[in-house]
């Protein structure tokens, strides 16, 4: 059976009614069902959108035409072929960068599920087998035709929540992602808080620029990492002290927490170490997102997805994460009585 068509019987067989109540927390699909088809395939939006994800991310990075693609990392080898394809197209650093392709070239390479580099091996070993199937990557312009035509034909209104990617390397190979996705997401009626979508970046200085120079309106959520260099213009820790938090409540609605800047453990009794974090952001009007929940990569503290789930949205009161299993999610949030938020 063609991929597409198992997809589209999946969809139809898993799809249920949108009824979240406004006082439950959201679930984010993390490039969409991640857990069981390769990563930001729209395959996986499909899938995420029937399982009843409330949002659907785009990661975004730029081609060499500068067209915004929905790929996680700026290399490409890490979930396509194009090793394969063009052995002699990588950078002196031995990676092949998605912005040396044209959005053409990108779109004649094969998707696969997340492999380390160094091994060759798949990331996530249980998930779906490496090179199986025929996936691609598509553009941001085309994702959005997607959700938006899936939400018309459903009655849903399921969100985007989409990712600028290092927008500072981006300038040094003479692009302004951030503009050229505001641009687009503007273009598709993403402009206001009231539409159903959200902008994110680890770059706070970035995610203000998109505010205030840029002008959108979209509600935008400040990722929060660890200041390990990843991003060395952004000082995290400071970022989640309570006045970092005020200053995040000038230009944004939310944080992206890293889930162990919320949760470190849980003490000799197994009772959760929750952080000030979440009640802090909420003390500045802020929602807190935290990610990423994986029901194949549970941190020690938890015995269980279900465990994990109770910490994060009942114990320390998040509003909503980001997961690559959004149907075991969405059972759990729809079946457990919360507290009102």
């Amino acid at each position: 059976m063609p991929i597409a068509r198992a997809v589209e019987i999946l969809f139809l067989l898993l799809a249920i009614p949108m009824t979240v109540a406004a006082d439950k927390p959201v679930v984010i699909a993390h490039r969409g069902a991640s857990g069981y088809l390769p990563e930001h395939t729209l395959e996986a939006k499909a899938l995420a959108f029937g399982m009843g994800a409330d949002y659907l991310e785009q990661d975004v990075v730029l081609s060499r035409d500068h067209v915004p693609i929905v790929l996680h990392d700026i290399h490409l080898d890490t979930v396509t072929n194009v090793a394969e394809v063009w052995p002699d197209r990588a950078r002196d650093d031995g990676r092949y960068y998605a912005i040396d392709f044209t959005l053409a070239e990108i779109q004649l390479l094969a998707v696969t599920e997340r492999i380390d580099v160094n091994t060759g091996k798949a990331v996530y070993p249980g998930r779906f087998p490496v090179g199986s199937a025929h996936f691609r990557i598509p553009s941001l312009e085309e994702e959005l035709q997607f959700v938006q035509g899936l939400n018309r034909s459903t009655g849903k209104n399921v969100g985007i929540y989409t990712e600028v990617k290092k927008p500072a390397w981006h300038r040094e190979q003479n692009a302004d992602i951030s503009r050229i996705v505001v641009d687009l997401l503007h273009r598709y009626g993403y402009r206001d808080k009231q539409d159903n979508g959200y902008l994110q970046c680890f770059d706070a200085a970035e995610s203000e620029r998109m505010r205030n120079e840029l002008g959108t309106k979209l509600k935008i959520v400040q990722l929060i990492g660890k200041n390990n260099g990843g991003t060395p213009s952004t000082d995290f820790d400071q970022l989640r002290t309570p006045s970092g938090l005020q200053s995040i409540a000038e230009y944004a609605d939310g944080i992206g927490p890293d889930m162990s800047l919320v949760v470190s453990g849980v003490d000799g009794k197994g009772a959760a170490q929750i952080s000030s974090l979440v009640a802090d952001a909420h003390k500045n009007g802020l929602v807190v997102h935290p990610y990423t929940f994986r029901a194949d990569g549970l941190p020690e503290y938890a015995d269980s997805y279900e465990r994990l789930l109770e910490i994060f949205l009942v114990e320390a009161g998040c509003d909503g994460l980001f997961t690559d299993f959004p149907d075991a999610t969405v059972r759990f949030r729809d079946a457990m009585p919360l507290p009102q938020r």
